[in-house]
């Protein structure tokens, strides 16, 4: 005889309170969660790569300054290399912009191009001149 041979074959008791959950709610039940919700995107941000600002030195603060009033008197289009802080974390990227110079705002310490990107002067790493058409530089 079982541990069971008396219950086995009784029917299955129904509260007269509460309905019985539909099977599919009740596999719900059971169903895996992500109980790290967030976690692998963390990992990824943590893995993502972040360039350190490079320092220039006053020769080439210099130089750079030189450009820029070349582009601001010729209306000369430039091609600019500088850093982007990252927003995340410490570091960034650095990148490009192509365009003339409108105008140097000495009080925010910004270049504002035509196209209308505004580039912090302390964050330039290079600034590579192009010849307007029919000229050259």
């Amino acid at each position: 005889m079982g541990a069971y041979d008396d219950i086995i074959h009784l029917p299955h008791p129904t509260s007269a309170r509460h309905p019985r959950m539909p099977m599919i709610d009740r596999a719900a039940q059971f169903s895996p969660f992500a109980a790290l919700v967030g976690h692998g995107a963390a990992i990824e941000e943590t893995a993502r790569l972040t360039d350190r600002k490079i320092e220039l030195t006053e020769d080439e603060k210099t130089l750079l300054d030189e450009k820029l009033r070349l582009l601001l008197e010729t209306g000369g289009e430039g091609v600019f290399t500088y850093y982007l802080p990252d927003e995340r974390k410490d570091g960034g990227a650095y990148i490009t912009a192509e365009g003339a110079v409108k105008r140097i705002d000495p009080l925010e310490g910004r270049v504002v191009l035509k196209n209308g990107t505004a580039i912090h002067i302390e964050d330039i790493l290079e600034i590579e001149v192009q010849a307007p058409p029919g000229q050259g530089l």
